[in-house]
C-alpha cells in the first residue's frame, strides 16, 4: 500500500506537538526565528554558509524531537525537479569566463562554475524545504495565525488588511496535506475500479498516464473545498472587523529574547560565512 500513501511525503504543513524546546517558546519568537532562517538561507552567497545553515536545520529537527527520517521524506517529492534544474544549470547556464571548461559542444558546456552553481542551488533548496518543514512541525495553525496577526497588526493602521495576508499564508501552508489526503483517496478508489496502480512503477510514460486521471478529480475536489471554505468564512463574519480576538494569549519572556538573539547570531553567521 506504500504506492497509495502520499501524505507521509508531504512534510510541509504537518504539526507535531512533541513538547520540545521550540514548542515552549513564544509563537512570535518562533515565527521570527524561522522566518529569519528562511531569509538567511535564501540570500546566503556561499556554499559554506549554506552548509552551516543546513547543519543547523538538521540540528533543529533533532531538537524538535521529530524523526529526522520523516523530515527527510519531504525531499523526495521535489527531488526530481531539483535535479532537473541543477542539470540545466550545469549544461546550459554556466559561465565560460575565468573558469575551467571540462566539456563543450555547441550550447552545452560543463564548467567548474556551473558545477558549483548547481551544488549551491541544490543545497539552498534542500535547506529551505527542511526549514519550512521544521517551522510547520513546531507551529500549529492557531499559533501561526495569532502570531502573524500580532506581528502585522501595525499595518492595519495604514489601511493594509494584514489578516488577508495571514489567511493566504496559512491556507497555502495547510492545503498541501489536504491535497495529499485527497490524492490518496482518489488513487485507492481508482485502483479498486481496476486502475493499474498496483502494477509496478513502470517507465516515465506509464507513470504520467497514471497521474493524468488523478489530476482532474483532484482539481475538482480542490475547487469544492475552496468554495466550502469561502462559505464557512462568510458564515463566521470573516473580514467584518479588522481585529479578531484569539483564544490564546501570547507572552514574550526573557528566554524568548535570548532565543531570538541566538537566532540573529546564527543568521549572521550563515550570511557572512
Amino acid at each position: 500500500m506504500n504506492q497509495f500513501e502520499f501524505l507521509p511525503l508531504i512534510t510541509i504543513g504537518q504539526y507535531f506537538p512533541t513538547g520540545s524546546f521550540f514548542h515552549h517558546r513564544d509563537a512570535r519568537a518562533r515565527l521570527l526565528f524561522f522566518g529569519g532562517f528562511v531569509l538567511a538561507l535564501t540570500f546566503s552567497p556561499s556554499i559554506i554558509g549554506l552548509t552551516i545553515g543546513l547543519s543547523l536545520v538538521l540540528l533543529g529537527i533533532l531538537i524538535s524531537k521529530v524523526p529526522i527520517g520523516y523530515a527527510l521524506k519531504g525531499l523526495l517529492v521535489p527531488l526530481p525537479f531539483l535535479i532537473f534544474i541543477a542539470l540545466l544549470q550545469i549544461l546550459f547556464f554556466s559561465s565560460t569566463v575565468n573558469t575551467t571548461i571540462y566539456f563543450q559542444w555547441w550550447i552545452v558546456h560543463i564548467t567548474t562554475s556551473g558545477l558549483w552553481a548547481a551544488l549551491l542551488l541544490m543545497a539552498r533548496f534542500v535547506a529551505l524545504i527542511l526549514v519550512l518543514s521544521l517551522m510547520s512541525f513546531c507551529l500549529s495553525t492557531s499559533e501561526t495565525i495569532t502570531s502573524l496577526s500580532d506581528l502585522l497588526s501595525p499595518l492595519s493602521k495604514i489601511g493594509i488588511h494584514s489578516m488577508d495576508f495571514v489567511m493566504i499564508f496559512q491556507v497555502a501552508m495547510r492545503f498541501l496535506p489536504l491535497l495529499a489526503q485527497s490524492a490518496e483517496r482518489i488513487a485507492k478508489a481508482q485502483a479498486s475500479r481496476g486502475a493499474e496502480w498496483g502494477a509496478g512503477r513502470g517507465n516515465l510514460l506509464v507513470q504520467v498516464r497514471r497521474i493524468i486521471p488523478l489530476i482532474v478529480p483532484l482539481f475538482l475536489i480542490s475547487l469544492r473545498r475552496a468554495e466550502t471554505m469561502a462559505l464557512a468564512m462568510d458564515a463566521r463574519a470573516y473580514g467584518l472587523k479588522n481585529q479578531r480576538s484569539s483564544l490564546y494569549d501570547l507572552t514574550f519572556g526573557w528566554r524568548d529574547g535570548v532565543f531570538l538573539a541566538v537566532g540573529v547570531g546564527l543568521m549572521a553567521t550563515i550570511l557572512l560565512a
